[in-house]
């Protein structure tokens, strides 16, 4: 599939706003510490990477009811759902001065009963775009960080009515925002979020 940048300006892809704040001091924090251990923008963007992907719990697999959506909210409080974990890896990789999109699949759920919009970034390294999805590993998910061809949580079954959206974003999808935002509990959150992305930003 070839991924499509949505804005043709790079450095849209290195902007902090509302929900990616890589200003926060959290933030700097937290990429300081990876990037000290990093050679380079390649291991500091597998670290960041795993340390998203291990060190945050999922907040469905934890059975965390609390509702996360700002990177540095993310980071603190140690838990969120694919979107906001996206957002917090969005937020260490730009603080890095390495772009990255955000982007979205539309997958079943595990029991095939309905859609979601699953959340997930693209990283800029080596002249191109590379997906990743630090959603998190469970038995089932094998996600890695990989420039040689994706690993990804979820293949995408076409068949079945799943998507892979090939745009990049700069800012996150602003219905799936809002709805995190307003979101009291995970289970409000389930039961609000898009099954897919509007047709203004396929």
């Amino acid at each position: 599939m070839e991924l499509i940048q949505e804005n043709p300006d790079l450095s849209a892809y290195l902007a902090a706003d509302e929900a990616i704040d890589h200003t926060h001091p959290l933030v700097r924090q937290t990429a300081a510490r990876l990037a000290e251990a990093s050679a380079d923008s390649y291991v500091y963007a597998r670290k960041a990477y795993e340390f998203v992907r291990d060190a945050i719990p999922h907040s469905a697999d934890a059975d965390d009811l609390r509702v996360t959506w700002r990177a540095s909210d993310v980071l603190e409080r140690r838990t969120g759902i694919c979107h906001a974990k996206a957002h917090a890896l969005a937020a260490l990789l730009r603080a890095e001065d390495i772009p990255t999109a955000l982007c979205y699949q539309r997958l079943l759920h595990d029991d095939g009963s309905a859609f979601a919009l699953h959340g997930l970034v693209a990283v800029r390294l080596d002249g191109a775009w590379h997906r990743q999805d630090p959603r998190g590993n469970k038995p089932g998910v094998d996600a890695q960080f990989s420039l040689d061809g994706e690993r990804l949580a979820f293949p995408v079954d076409a068949a079945a009515g799943e998507v892979d959206y090939p745009t990049l974003y700069a800012e996150p999808n602003p219905v799936t925002l809002e709805i995190m935002r307003a979101a009291p509990d995970r289970t409000y959150l389930w039961a609000k979020l898009p099954e897919e992305l509007p047709r203004t930003q396929e």
